[in-house]
Parts: C-alpha cells; sequence; structure tokens
C-alpha cells in the first residue's frame, strides 16, 4: 500500500506528460476563448453534483456516517485520471484538463464549506473543516500543470518524434490500466465489506453525474468530444482526496468508505465508457473510408 501511494503521484505526472504531447498551446487557447463548455462543466461539478449526492443519501436513508461520506466525496474536484479517461472515450482532453485544474483550485473553498454543512446537517457536527492549501497547490503544480505543460512545450517544440510519441502514449495508457488494477486490488476488502450498506447510492451517484454532465453538453450544443468530456469530469472524481479528508483532516475513517467504493466504481463505468466509444468512433471511421 505505501509503494502504491509513493509511485501513484509518479505515474499520474507521467500520464500527463504524455497527454500534453498531443496537446497544442491553440487547443487551451480554444477552450479559454470559448468558455461555455467550462461554464457549464464547472455548474455540474461544482452545484449540481453535491445537490445530487444530498438527493440520493435522503432518497436512500443512508445512515449519517454513510451520507456525509458520500457528501464528502461529491465535494471533491474532478480526478486526475479523468483526462487519460476522456482522451481514450476519444473527447475534448484539453476541456477535461481545464475542468480538473479549475475545480482542483476550487476546492479549496467548496470542500470545507460542502463538507462543514453535511457534519453539521447529518451529523449535527459544527466547527470549521480544514484544508491542506499548500499540499493542495504543490498537487495540482507537481501532478498535472507542470507535466502537461512541458508535454505542450515539447509537442511544441518538435524535439519529440511522432513514433516516440505515440510510444509514450501506448506506455501511458498501461500505466492507467495498472492503477485501476492496483486500485481494484488494494480497495477489495473494503468495498466488499461495505458495498451492501452504501454500493447502491454510490452507483447511482455515478450514473447521475455522467448522465448529468452529458445532458448539460447537449443542451450547451457541445459537440460530441465535449460531451464526453463533461461526462467523465462529472462522474470521475478524487476519490483520493475525499480518503484524505475522511481520515486525516477529520480523524473518522468511516467517513471514507463511499470514497473508497467509489474509485472502484467510477473505474468500471469508465472502461465501459471507453469500450463504447472506442467501439463508436472505430464504426464511424470503418464508414468514413467505405463511403
Amino acid at each position: 500500500m505505501t509503494t502504491l501511494a509513493s509511485l501513484l503521484p509518479v505515474g499520474l505526472a507521467f500520464i500527463m506528460f504524455a497527454l500534453g504531447l498531443k496537446l497544442s498551446v491553440e487547443d487551451f487557447r480554444r477552450v479559454l476563448t470559448h468558455p461555455v463548455p467550462v461554464v457549464l462543466g464547472l455548474v455540474a461539478q461544482i452545484v449540481l453534483l453535491p445537490l445530487t449526492a444530498f438527493a440520493i443519501a435522503r432518497a436512500f436513508d443512508l445512515e449519517p456516517t454513510m451520507a456525509v461520506g458520500l457528501m464528502i466525496l461529491a465535494a471533491c474536484p474532478g480526478g486526475v485520471s479523468a483526462a487519460m479517461i476522456t482522451h481514450l472515450a476519444r473527447g475534448d482532453t484539453c476541456l477535461s484538463i481545464t475542468l480538473t485544474a479549475l475545480t482542483s483550485l476550487l476546492s479549496f473553498i467548496t470542500v470545507p464549506l460542502i463538507v462543514g454543512l453535511s457534519l453539521a446537517y447529518f451529523l449535527g457536527q459544527s466547527g470549521a473543516v480544514g484544508y491542506p492549501v499548500g499540499q493542495g497547490v504543490v498537487g495540482l503544480f507537481l501532478i498535472t500543470l507542470l507535466p502537461v505543460a512541458a508535454g505542450v512545450f515539447v509537442n511544441h517544440a518538435g524535439w519529440m518524434s511522432a513514433g516516440l510519441s505515440r510510444a509514450l502514449g501506448k506506455v501511458a495508457t498501461a500505466v492507467f490500466v495498472l492503477i485501476v488494477i492496483a486500485t481494484f486490488v488494494t480497495e477489495w476488502p473494503s468495498i466488499t465489506l461495505h458495498f451492501a450498506a452504501v454500493g447502491g447510492a454510490i452507483l447511482l451517484l455515478n450514473a447521475l453525474t455522467m448522465a448529468t454532465g452529458a445532458a448539460i453538453g447537449t443542451l450547451g450544443r457541445l459537440p460530441t468530444d465535449g460531451r464526453v468530456a463533461l461526462a467523465v469530469e462529472c462522474g470521475i472524481q478524487n476519490s483520493a482526496l475525499g480518503i484524505t479528508v475522511a481520515v486525516s483532516l477529520l480523524a473518522q475513517p468511516a467517513l471514507a468508505v463511499p470514497s473508497v467504493i467509489y474509485a472502484f466504481l467510477m473505474n468500471v463505468t469508465a472502461l465501459l465508457l471507453i469500450l463504447i466509444r472506442q467501439l463508436q468512433v472505430g464504426r464511424a471511421e470503418r464508414q468514413a473510408v467505405r463511403s
């Protein structure tokens, strides 16, 4: 477990660097000069996701500890792996990275606020919820922003051949798969122990949030790759942060259970989305060749 925890940031940083090799400055300029998709993603992630989690906690009449754990998860920003999942699902990777960065920055406000209100409502606990701002900023910079920027710079400078770039992309995909498998193996005991009590609510949260992202993208008339990016960003949460908030900041490990189970389920649904999108795009490409 200790080895996995130490290698995970390195693996994620490498994945972000490999993704940066496929992007350009113009990609990010396009996202920033057309802010509608970003605004839609932020509304879905910061507003609708916590509201959905609250409604599910009430509808399932979850035990108060599990309800707070679900709200902690919903308060967390998008996970770093969302960009890789978006890429494999043929979505707008640049939009995904932008949303992950923005929701991570805003989490310094949203996490203490939502978690504090949830503790008061479900458990009757009051008091300020601390947040490791310095650790969060450093993590965002080292794992997301710096590797992506380095990849974009290398791509722009033409320092890497197309063949090597493709090879690194395949290695990054393999690293992502290994991270998913390691998560399954590491968290399986906790998943099997608590799944019956809260698994249904967590699976519904994941499905509804992904559907919400896609629906908002449709209402905003985004192209398919934009809708995919919003669906993934809404469905892939930074469950590691949820576990940290529960265990380290609140010193209540039971509150981490929903984040642990969500880390498993979100990867299952993500893999299904990737498979579906790969089949759809492959079919469209074959039809285009025949025509």
